[in-house]
């Protein structure tokens, strides 16, 4: 069984950084995809980064470009997720997942396994 808990989140200033964290246990880490989602109040899931099984490719929402990085540690099964420059609208529960595949893809259902979320609110 797959399971995956994610931290960091909490409550920060416009301008601010957070650094979000996704343990995965289960199946083996590092063959899959993983990736980072969010949902804010009255919207639908929405894509925000997915990096590749070696890490060698990364991609990212525009919302996130140049302020978002995503990252993973395969010896310690967790990816992250470094926010700089929070804005107001990167108020979001942040969820982590897990592909199927080892490539990188941007849509919420090509991701097999979630976390419980996180919330993230920047305030202005």
């Amino acid at each position: 069984q797959v399971q995956l808990v994610e931290s960091g989140g909490g409550l920060v200033q416009a301008g601010g950084s957070l650094t979000l964290s996704c343990v995965v246990s289960g199946r083996t880490f590092s063959n899959y995809v993983m990736g980072w989602f969010r949902q804010a109040p009255g919207k639908e899931r929405e894509f925000v980064a997915t990096i590749s099984w070696n890490g060698g490719s990364r991609l990212y929402a525009d919302s996130a470009k140049g302020r978002f990085t995503i990252s993973r540690d395969n010896a310690k099964s967790t990816v992250y997720l470094q926010m700089d420059n929070l804005k107001p609208e990167d108020t979001a529960v942040y969820y982590c997942a897990r592909g199927n595949t080892a490539i990188v893809v941007s849509s919420v259902r090509a991701m097999a396994y979630w976390g419980k979320g996180t919330l993230v609110t920047v305030s202005s």
